[in-house]
């Protein structure tokens, strides 16, 4: 029987009673080229775009509308986030999930002096905490399926998600031959074939595989 999971919400942040939450999620981690992106939130549990969801679970039209929600929130003051990127330069040098963790940490301190706020408890999905305790944070705690449970989560992934395909976007006007503007840089059937026709650019991860068995 297959587990029953609930659209995203407030649970674990009411858990938390009046502590400032964060939610931090990323995007990229599995693409053969560009950056990996990561995003930390807090939402305005009062004011927030009720159309939230874990961002693969989204339609690309829908999900685009709900960044701008979130956009204009933040410029309306209801939602604080901020972005941390790590290039394919960084990745390579460093491994996957080490530039995930540093993305999610420039992320963190990206909100931090964007909005002068202070979280108390951070809410990360996967199985991993990013960082250290630090600052005034008491409790950082990973959530697996983290973007279909909490709406702080899901609203990181959000935009995280829509920045990196803006980044992917720009790039592909540039090598136009490899797709990123469909594929986000996504081992595809074409992408891969692209690679083999024209080979690698400097946005290609070179310590991915297929790519680290082509030079």
């Amino acid at each position: 029987m297959q587990e029953q999971i609930s659209s995203p919400n407030f649970l674990i942040e009411n858990s938390f009673d009046a502590a400032i939450v964060a939610g931090i999620d990323e995007a990229g981690r599995g693409p053969l080229a560009g950056p990996v992106v990561a995003a930390c939130v807090v939402l305005n549990r009062n004011n927030y775009p009720q159309k939230i969801n874990d961002s693969k679970k989204l339609s690309a039209k829908n999900r685009r509308l709900i960044f701008a929600e979130l956009k204009q929130n933040g410029a309306d003051g209801n939602l604080a986030f901020g972005v941390g990127i790590v290039d394919a330069q960084k990745i390579d040098e460093i491994n996957i999930l080490q530039a995930t963790k540093l993305a999610m940490r420039l992320a963190y301190e990206d909100m931090c002096n964007k909005h002068k706020l202070a979280p108390n408890v951070i809410l990360v999905d996967g199985n991993f905490a990013p960082f250290d305790l630090r600052d005034q944070i008491t409790k950082i705690l990973p959530v697996v399926k983290g973007d279909q449970k909490s709406l702080s989560i899901a609203a990181a992934s959000i935009i995280a998600k829509e920045i990196r395909d803006e980044i992917m976007r720009d790039l592909h006007q540039k090598f136009p031959h490899y797709g990123w503007d469909k594929n986000a840089a996504y081992p595809t059937k074409s992408h891969v074939e692209a690679i083999e026709k024209f080979g690698i650019c400097q946005f290609h991860r070179k310590s991915f595989s297929p790519i680290k068995n082509m030079i």
